[in-house]
């Protein structure tokens, strides 16, 4: 019951929140944290398996499913960087710091702190970027940073926690399992996404098409943690891969998919955001007889250090392979600071970082208590909630600030959007001529009132009416209407696949891709109304 007013709550809030065309996050975190403080409210502490086994998943899968494995294969170098390389930049600079601030706390367990806050949970950066119009380059760095760096902080985090808990594992093991969970979670995903569409190509239900999809990153996900995998890994391969294909699924199952991750996405995000703000009271209370100047000191030296590390990675990554490589010079255009910048201030941490600070055992190995446990939930609640309040706050103003924009980009889709479009209208009205000149196996004079209708829509609406009457298909025979839908089904695949292809070839990208196809879907709808 408890869990369900949170999700009314929060679906309420956040209702609010896009009325006032407000970043939902930043409203549902300080309700959240008004709301901890009321007297007589159930129990809310976060569950780490509730969030990592039922809210994760659908998560990545749907942001999966939204990007471009091309664009991220462009980007791999500086997607890898932020996604590999700066988590574990963070969890060792966090775990010095931490072990600098906090007496008491081993370098172990400090090394599990800076594990739990390494990984940047971008989905309120994106979308502020996408209310505000970022390039599209910047937001695949983001998009790509949030679906992989959890795999890499919460495998840093096992070994820290191994450590941390005296079963002891070297180096040497702590790379040889982050390779095997990154390649075990990549085969298992691939697998998930082959087998997920080999059984919906032999579908025609978009209702079960659908309700299969809703299954796929849980069991992508358990199936690789079942494995000592990643699962985080094999949501996001299986999700790329099912997105990438999704070109050849049926129009109703496209706008019905997209239609239930929305509504999935504004759920689970929702319900998050407004947890995080009421887990004040499960992280103070362990917090007794402290120091409040000692807490408050290391949770701001923890919240400093995070946001310097990723200012301080992020230039270096984007310039240095720069000066290193003319073959880079060559092939990708120089950055601007100001949006090197932009990228570098959206580090807000989320709620996966809570769920692995409250999924620290109670005891180490020997049965003694996990040294420091309550402070390393309080820091990791204050670097959450000061990094969505810091960041949220001021990405808004700085990205209008810098004109940070995709004014240009938008030039350069228009246009070869309005050259894929013609090339796709060329093939179409071919394909119709072809249709109408050889019938088809049709009288050619049914066919050619149907190549008129399709020039006047009015004509079509009249005969239609006709049609209505009640005869049957039989003594109509073939109706002008029935010719129009027939040949405008076969203009639309055409028109489809060349966009298609357009994507395939590089011309355009593949948020253009699917602007488009739901434009043609949403047709093909009105045509099959019935």
């Amino acid at each position: 019951m408890a869990l369900l007013a949170v999700a009314v709550a929060a679906l309420l809030t956040a209702a609010l929140a896009r009325r006032l065309n407000w970043s939902a996050p930043l409203l549902l975190v300080p309700v959240g944290l008004v709301g901890s403080q009321i007297p007589g409210l159930p129990d809310t502490a976060l569950d780490p398996d509730l969030v990592l086994y039922a809210v994760l998943p659908p998560l990545l899968y749907s942001a999966a499913l939204d990007s471009s494995p091309l664009a991220l294969r462009r980007n791999a170098r500086a997607v890898g960087l932020l996604a590999v390389g700066l988590p574990l930049a963070t969890t060792a600079a966090v775990g010095v710091v931490a072990y600098l601030t906090v007496p008491q706390l081993p370098l172990a367990a400090a090394l599990v702190l800076g594990a739990v806050v390494a990984p940047p949970d971008a989905v309120s950066a994106s979308a502020i970027g996408r209310r505000l119009g970022l390039p599209r380059r910047i937001m695949t760095l983001l998009g790509g940073e949030s679906l992989l760096n959890d795999a890499t902080a919460l495998t840093a985090y096992r070994v820290a926690l191994a450590a941390a808990v005296g079963t002891g594992v070297t180096l040497a093991e702590g790379v040889r399992i982050f390779l095997g969970a990154a390649i075990g979670g990549a085969l298992v995903g691939i697998a998930v996404g082959i087998v997920v569409a080999a059984i919906r190509s032999r579908l025609s239900d978009p209702v079960m098409e659908s309700g299969i999809g809703l299954l796929v990153p849980f069991v992508a996900y358990l199936a690789a943690e079942a494995a000592h995998s990643s699962g985080v890994i094999a949501v996001v391969v299986a999700g790329l891969y099912l997105g990438q294909r999704s070109t050849r699924a049926g129009y109703a199952t496209r706008l019905q998919d997209t239609a239930v991750w929305k509504a999935v996405d504004v759920v689970l995000e929702s319900f998050v955001f407004l947890l995080i703000g009421l887990q004040l009271p499960s992280v103070v209370q362990g917090l007794h007889g402290r120091s409040v100047a000692g807490v408050v000191g290391a949770s701001v030296a923890v919240l400093l250090t995070v946001i310097a590390v990723r200012l301080l990675w992020v230039y270096p990554a984007t310039f240095v392979p720069r000066m290193l490589s003319a073959r880079i010079r060559e092939r990708e255009p120089a950055p601007s600071l100001r949006a090197v910048f932009i990228v570098a201030w959206s580090g807000m941490r989320g709620v996966v970082s809570l769920a692995a600070a409250f999924a620290i055992p109670l005891t180490v190995g020997s049965g003694a208590p996990f040294p420091e446990r309550e402070m390393i939930l309080f820091i990791t609640f204050a670097v959450v909630v000061g990094t969505i309040l810091l960041h949220g706050l001021t990405l808004p103003w700085l990205i209008t600030r810098l004109g940070v924009g995709n004014q240009e980009e938008r030039r350069t889709d228009a246009v070869a959007l309005a050259a894929a479009q013609d090339k796709a209208a060329r093939a179409a009205t071919e394909v119709l001529d072809s249709l109408v000149d050889s019938g088809d196996g049709d009288p050619a004079a049914v066919r050619q009132r149907a190549a008129e209708i399709l020039r006047t829509w009015s004509e079509h609406r009249a005969n239609a009416a006709w049609e209505r009457l009640g005869r049957s298909a039989d003594e109509l025979g073939e109706s002008p209407s029935a010719a129009f839908r027939a040949l405008r089904l076969q203009m639309l695949d055409t028109e489809r696949k060349v966009f298609i292809a357009e994507r395939d070839r590089g011309r355009i990208d593949d948020q253009v891709l699917r602007q488009v196809l739901r434009e043609l879907d949403l047709e093909e709808a009105t045509l099959n109304r019935e």
